[in-house]
C-alpha cells in the first residue's frame, strides 16, 4: 500500500539530494531522477517540495515523461486544513496533451527549404547557360 504524506512531509525533502513532487495529489521521489530531468535541474529544483502540478501540466509532457513519472510514485497527499490549494483549471478545459505531431512538420519543412534550394540552383545553372549560349 502506498504512503500518505501530508503537504508538510513533501516540503521537507525540498533539495536536490532529497526532492519529493505533488502532482495531481499524488507524491513522487524525484531525487534519482533531477539529473535526467531533459529541462535540467532548475526547474526541478524550483517545485521541489511542493505542489507541482501546473507546471507539469503547463509544459505538456509526452506520454513517455507520464510513464516516467509513474515510477518515481512514493504515495498520495492528504491535504489539511491550511495547505496550499492546487490552482483550479479553467472550467470546461483539461490540461493539454503533449503535442507529439510537431517533429513531423520540422522535417516537412527541412524538405521543402532543401528542395527549393535545388530548385533554385537549377534555375541558375539553367540561366548561366542560357546567358553562355547567347554571348557566343
Amino acid at each position: 500500500m502506498a504512503a500518505t504524506y501530508t503537504y508538510q512531509d513533501v516540503a521537507e525533502h525540498n533539495t536536490k539530494k532529497d526532492m519529493f513532487v505533488v502532482i495531481h495529489d499524488v507524491v513522487y521521489d524525484c531525487t534519482k531522477f533531477i539529473d535526467e530531468h531533459p529541462g535540467g535541474e532548475e526547474v526541478m529544483l524550483d517545485v521541489a517540495g511542493q505542489d507541482a502540478t501546473e507546471a507539469f501540466e503547463d509544459v505538456g509532457h509526452s506520454d513517455e515523461a507520464r510513464e516516467t513519472l509513474e515510477q518515481l510514485k512514493v504515495g498520495t497527499l492528504k491535504r489539511n486544513a491550511g495547505d496550499p490549494k492546487p490552482k483550479a483549471p479553467l472550467p470546461g478545459s483539461l490540461a493539454p496533451a503533449a503535442n507529439t505531431s510537431t517533429a513531423g512538420a520540422g522535417i516537412g519543412l527541412y524538405a521543402v527549404v532543401v528542395l527549393g534550394g535545388l530548385l533554385a540552383f537549377g534555375a541558375y545553372q539553367y540561366l548561366q547557360q542560357q546567358q553562355a549560349a547567347q554571348s557566343t
